[in-house]
């Protein structure tokens, strides 16, 4: 017998990252020494002291059975008090916060969980490839709202047409953004409430960098916004925050009716995280932070680095503000693809082209800061050779 995928499945976007992989990889297989800087997987070990937890659990039998449909109780309650001490926000850790297997789990599910097939949702362009899976697996329309640089890459939204907004039902929004690095401030959430109030729309805010601000400025949550629970929630990882992307396990916080909706598509999905880990989430949420501290200093100082090679060769970067990329413009006479490919063929420079987060990121590419920093000086004296910012 043959068995074909679902439409569904067939329907899916091609896996943007997937291809850039499969690139490099056939670059390094010719031999060359190749400087990654597409991928977007944090490098740095998970902290010991979170490592020893997971060890710990792993021994207890208790740890051993089904995990509770909705996740440990003491997750939701470390989750609940790491944003009182972090954001001074209050949340009821029963009924404002859902456990996750990873925060991409969230984000592709909610869309099942509250959207009808037909019903219309607006995501970022650029924005992180991963939301559009959402889209089609609830069969629902999309709507793209531009993030533009003279906006600081936050979205203006008196550009929706007004039957769009009218009609749509969630909106996602991600700062620290991938891939821009730019940074929300406290009114741009302001007005995203007050829009969200006028229009009905429910909004879902990826804080995945959350823990990664530059220059002295901490990102904010948007929790921290008066109203910001009426209307929406907040994805919660700890992927970047504590190194712990292979361990997959985030939360979901906010507006209780939307937590209820995510414990209930995932009552049906998955039996909850391997306790163990959700132990391990503990301990680094009630830690004191000094490792994400430190992590955060590195990647600052990575950035730097990377900034002052790259105006060294006339390489301008955008000024982000946060996240773990730098957002560079390509050089006239290229799209992003033509770059990004021109590099890795003639310097073994790997970047990830603009136009894989959608059309709104053509005209740039995305620069990790997920290798060690003589590299990013060795990578722009390559590209310096093929002499584009003469």
């Amino acid at each position: 017998m043959k068995f074909e995928e679902s439409k569904i499945l067939q329907q899916l976007p091609k896996q943007f990252f997937a291809n850039l992989v499969k690139k490099v990889n056939a670059k390094v297989a010719s031999g060359a020494d190749v400087i990654n800087l597409g991928q977007g997987n944090p490098d740095q070990p998970t902290p010991e002291f979170v490592v020893k937890a997971m060890q710990q659990a792993t021994a207890d039998p208790a740890d051993h059975k089904y995990s509770l449909f909705r996740g440990l109780p003491r997750l939701k309650q470390a989750a609940a008090d790491f944003y009182q001490r972090e954001y001074g926000v209050e949340l009821d850790p029963e009924k404002e916060i859902a456990i996750l297997g990873g925060s991409k789990t969230g984000l592709v599910e909610l869309p099942l969980a509250l959207l009808n097939p037909g019903d219309t949702m607006i995501l970022p362009d650029p924005g992180y490839p991963d939301y559009l899976s959402g889209i089609t697996l609830a069969q629902v329309k999309l709507e793209l709202l531009r993030l533009k640089a003279k906006n600081q890459f936050l979205p203006d939204y008196a550009d929706l047409d007004p039957k769009v907004a009218a009609a749509a039902k969630l909106l996602y929004l991600n700062y620290p953004n991938n891939p821009t690095g730019a940074v929300a401030t406290p009114e741009f959430f302001q007005q995203t409430v007050d829009f969200a109030n006028d229009k009905q729309i429910g909004i879902v805010h990826d804080f995945a960098y959350g823990a990664i601000g530059f220059d002295g400025q901490r990102p904010v949550s948007f929790l921290q916004t008066p109203g910001a629970k009426d209307v929406g929630i907040e994805m919660y990882t700890l992927s970047k925050s504590f190194n712990m992307a292979g361990w997959r396990i985030g939360f979901a916080a906010g507006n209780a009716d939307m937590i209820e909706a995510i414990n209930l598509i995932q009552d049906h999905l998955f039996v909850s995280v391997f306790p163990a880990i959700q132990d391990a989430a503990i301990a680094a949420l009630n830690s004191d932070q000094s490792t994400v501290n430190s992590l955060v200093a590195l990647y600052e100082k990575r950035r730097n680095q990377f900034w002052t090679a790259a105006r060294k060769i006339g390489w301008k970067p955008y000024p982000s503000g946060g996240s773990f990329y730098a957002w560079m413009p390509v050089p006239e006479g290229y799209t992003s693809e033509s770059f990004a490919d021109l590099l890795l063929d003639k310097a073994a420079v790997a970047v990830a082209p603009g136009n894989g987060f959608g059309d709104g990121g053509e005209g740039y590419v995305r620069v990790g800061l997920l290798i060690d920093e003589p590299r990013f000086t060795e990578a722009c004296e390559r590209i310096a050779k093929l002499h584009l910012f003469d």
